[in-house]
């Protein structure tokens, strides 16, 4: 399953996040950060995916209506790596909540109560003055999926893994 995020910068602009989540595992397969939103950012992340997995033949990939969903060079993609696309219900996110729940949670964790990436709190170590650009919030987004939304992330609760 995929879904679409922002990820807030510094006055007003945004970078967007595209994730590919194994639903069994519930684990980060493919992801793409860009800016601005096009079609580009979601082959990328099912590409990524393609490419962890090894193959996706017979996958089923679901998402909601947004428009890089529905383009031809996403559907032209599914076509050549045998996945196929499944929509959910219209103004619904109920059937892509994992996805969701994901992104909310990358926020929460990474922003810890900022406004966006620019505020040196959001980077341990930094000081208030330390500049902050679009390069600093891709690594600091990749760095927290790799270690943390992985098969490595513990399920803190429990003190186990998922």
């Amino acid at each position: 399953m995929g879904d679409i995020t922002y990820l807030p910068l510094e006055h007003g602009e945004f970078l967007y996040l595209a994730t590919r989540l194994g639903c069994f595992s519930r684990n980060v397969v493919g992801w793409s950060i860009a800016s601005p939103m096009r079609t580009c950012l979601v082959t990328d992340a099912l590409r990524m995916a393609a490419a962890t997995r090894g193959r996706l033949d017979g996958a089923v990939f679901h998402s909601d209506h947004g428009a890089q969903y529905g383009s031809r060079a996403f559907a032209g993609l599914c076509d050549q790596l045998g996945v196929t696309r499944s929509l959910g219900a219209v103004g619904t996110s109920a059937d892509n909540a994992a996805c969701e729940s994901f992104h909310a949670s990358l926020k929460r964790e990474t922003l810890q109560g900022a406004h966006d990436y620019s505020d040196a709190d959001t980077r341990p170590g930094t000081s208030p003055a330390a500049t902050f650009d679009l390069a600093d919030t891709i690594i600091t987004v990749r760095s927290l999926i790799r270690r943390s939304w992985t098969t490595h992330r513990w399920d803190e609760r429990l003190n186990r893994r998922p």
